[in-house]
């Protein structure tokens, strides 16, 4: 399992409320749970440690969201601006009384212990999931779980479509943390790249918090002013990330949301967690009487990710390799092919590794071809 640390335990409970309304997209693919929900009323919560609205990591649960509240049958409610303290236990508690949640989905790492754990033990009768592989079958409620994704596999797909739309081969990145997750995005990043130009280069700046928009901004000036002409990131919101390469003239990758909007001349892609994959089989197992599962976990293979569509910054030829790219992940191409180097000369993968390989959640090193310190 991978180590992801706390995600933005630093946002205040500057606002509370419950949200019924918002707008709905039907998908074609939710059909069959249009089906199943006819007649079976559910009621599902989620939960967010920042508004739903942040361009980054909430806003990628709440559109999910809305595709399941299109779906007959189901009532959604969530609640926005939970810290990571007793909070979520009042608003858990409060989902289930007074608006009968069946299932409530806690998005933010720092909810799961003792918060998830302590009121899945005492609401047996209520399924409890959380977005961190970090339920343990021998020793947490049989009705808690887990889900994750690989994201790493859709910030290889941006490196490719950056590596070529690049005219000068280096390429930035705004990161949080040296963490294994952060670690995996950076070096997928560049491993794409090189994929479609072998003398590519990365150049990464860690602001060293999750959520820190005036660090964003100097380290996407930074790179910016050190040549670099696209910029990737892996921050909680990378809204400024966006809006400061655009305002450079820099092109740019997202990470989480949709960010294209926010650059309408420099947008290539982003990478995406596809939610509502996990969400509407949660929803489906429930209206047949059935447990969601425990843990759910995957990548392009299981429609688990996606990339945003491609925006002005992307060229032709990038954008047919990056779709090449992501019919590859869906058929098990692996990204980690070595013998591959460290950026301090060590070997630290001799083989190839498949892309769910236990090796790459160890992860603590950058590659040769990036520059920038773990430390």
């Amino acid at each position: 399992m991978s180590q992801i640390p706390p995600r933005s335990s630093h946002l205040a409970l500057s606002r509370r409320s419950l949200l019924r309304t918002g707008a709905a997209a039907a998908a074609a693919s939710l059909l069959p749970v249009r089906g199943l929900l006819a007649q079976t009323p559910l009621v599902i919560g989620a939960i967010y440690v920042g508004p739903r609205d942040d361009f980054g990591w909430n806003q990628s649960h709440a559109a999910a969201m809305d595709i399941l509240r299109d779906v007959p049958g189901v009532t959604v409610v969530e609640e926005e601006n939970v810290a990571e303290t007793n909070a979520v236990t009042q608003t858990m508690e409060s989902m289930i009384n007074l608006e009968g949640a069946n299932l409530i989905l806690a998005t933010s790492f720092g909810y799961y212990s003792p918060f998830v754990v302590d009121l899945a033990s005492k609401y047996p009768e209520v399924q409890f999931r959380h977005c961190a592989p970090l339920w343990n079958p021998e020793t947490d409620p049989v009705n808690a779980g887990s889900y994750f994704s690989y994201l790493n596999q859709a910030h290889y797909v941006n490196g490719v479509a950056a590596g070529l739309s690049s005219p000068t081969g280096l390429l930035g990145f705004v990161a949080a943390k040296p963490v294994q997750t952060v670690l995996s995005n950076v070096n997928s990043f560049l491993l794409g790249a090189r994929s479609v130009n072998p003398d590519a280069m990365v150049r990464v700046i860690f602001t060293g918090e999750w959520s820190m928009p005036v660090r964003e901004a100097e380290a996407t000036n930074a790179l910016i002013d050190a040549g670099c002409d696209v910029i990737g990131c892996h921050v909680d919101g990378p809204k400024v990330v966006i809006e400061t390469a655009e305002g450079r003239g820099v092109r740019s990758c997202g990470h989480n949301a949709d960010l294209s909007p926010l650059a309408p001349n420099g947008f290539i892609t982003g990478a995406e967690s596809k939610w509502e994959t996990v969400y509407t089989s949660y929803a489906a197992a429930l209206a047949a009487g059935e447990a969601p599962p425990n843990m759910i976990s995957g990548g392009y293979h299981n429609d688990m990710l996606r990339n945003t569509a491609f925006g002005a910054g992307a060229t032709a030829e990038a954008v047919a390799a990056a779709e090449a790219a992501i019919a590859g992940l869906k058929a098990g191409t692996p990204i980690y092919a070595g013998p591959l180097n460290d950026n301090r000369g060590n070997q630290v993968i001799a083989g190839t590794l498949d892309n769910y390989a236990p090796e790459l959640e160890s992860m603590d090193y950058l590659l040769d071809g990036i520059i920038g310190s773990t430390t």
